[in-house]
């Protein structure tokens, strides 16, 4: 009888080595990681223990190049911070799971490096790659229109798309948190934003704004933007501004309640007292929202319902099956908590 001798420690594990420890043939090793069904399930659970006892990877890139399918999909994305993002990603690593597919996270913060970052994920030959705005330079863009796989755009719907996408009307939220504020009485509110230059989605939340107010005949010069990477530091330094303008300021409309968080805590030290002093209304509906004192009224936007659908549209894509439509509209909600009054 032939002795199994498990390779050396530190040695690179192949499927010869499985195949001898598990009594099988390569093939049916391959055959166990990539056509699963047509294995008997004792082979198979043996394969399968051999395999996790000695630490095999199977070579998925040989996988790939056979099938054509690399069951991987890519999420670019410019932070990880922002709470909404963190939802859309379990949105998509849930979906994506619950069929096999596997999920890799690239946080990228500037164009360029976005362009980087979809070249390599194109040369791994993922399935699909979610991202966020529309925002695009045009060799990126480019090159994701060249590239045949399925490219899904999030968080906005007016586009333009370079495929499909999935999100809502960050104008028509911005515009309706805007007119909770209105529709009390208020007239001296304010914005406290990010730079929309470049951003699309930022520059609907201002456009809701001031269709808001424009439609009301209210001013609208209270305006304080600050820069993309303030924390709740930019809320403060947003309301002083507005402030200095306007001393009798009655209200303002946050593009994330990270800065309605800033706005709110200054107001604690300055005494301000929300909502009978100065009414607050966020964007994001982050986990702070609800745990602030009076509660911060915010427009609820669902990541995770943003993420399984960009999953859902991917894997159709894959198998080839028609799509209705290039955009799926997931809604929004108003969270009406004490802020707004």
């Amino acid at each position: 009888m032939n002795k199994k001798v498990a390779p050396a420690k530190g040695a690179v594990v192949g499927i010869r080595d499985v195949a001898r420890e598990a009594g099988v043939s390569t093939m049916t090793v391959t055959n166990t990681f990539k056509y699963p069904e047509k294995v008997v399930a004792e082979t198979r659970r043996r394969v399968m223990e051999v395999a996790e006892r000695l630490n095999y990877v199977p070579n998925l890139l040989a996988v790939n190049l056979s099938s054509g399918k690399s069951k991987v999909v890519a999420a670019v994305m410019p932070s990880i911070r922002n709470s909404n993002f963190a939802d859309m990603i379990m949105g998509l690593e849930n979906e994506l799971g619950r069929h096999g597919y596997h999920l890799i996270v690239s946080v990228v913060e500037t164009s360029e490096r976005e362009y980087d970052a979809i070249m390599a994920l194109i040369g791994r030959r993922v399935d699909g790659i979610v991202l966020t705005g529309v925002d695009r330079e045009d060799r990126t863009r480019n090159l994701l229109m060249n590239s045949g796989i399925p490219i899904v755009e999030t968080w906005n719907l007016s586009g333009p798309f370079i495929d499909i996408g999935v999100g809502f009307s960050t104008q028509a939220a911005a515009f309706e948190a805007t007119q909770i504020m209105i529709g009390k009485g208020l007239r001296d509110i304010g914005v406290v934003g990010y730079e929309t230059l470049g951003n699309k989605r930022f520059q609907e939340r201002l456009d809701g704004y001031l269709q808001a107010m424009m439609s009301a005949d209210l001013r609208t010069d209270l305006i304080a933007t600050v820069p993309g990477w303030s924390g709740f530091s930019g809320g403060k330094k947003a309301l002083d501004h507005l402030q200095s303008i306007e001393p009798r300021l009655q209200g303002v409309f946050c593009f994330t309640d990270v800065l309605a968080s800033g706005v709110m805590f200054e107001c604690m030290r300055k005494g301000v007292r929300i909502p009978e002093d100065l009414a607050v209304v966020g964007y994001g509906d982050y986990e702070i929202a609800a745990e602030l004192t009076p509660g911060l009224t915010t427009v609820h936007t669902p990541g995770d319902l943003i993420g399984e659908q960009a999953a859902r549209m991917i894997m159709a894509r894959c198998r080839g099956e028609e799509q209705h439509g290039r955009t799926v509209d997931v809604g929004y909600d108003i969270v009406v908590r004490g802020s707004a009054g």
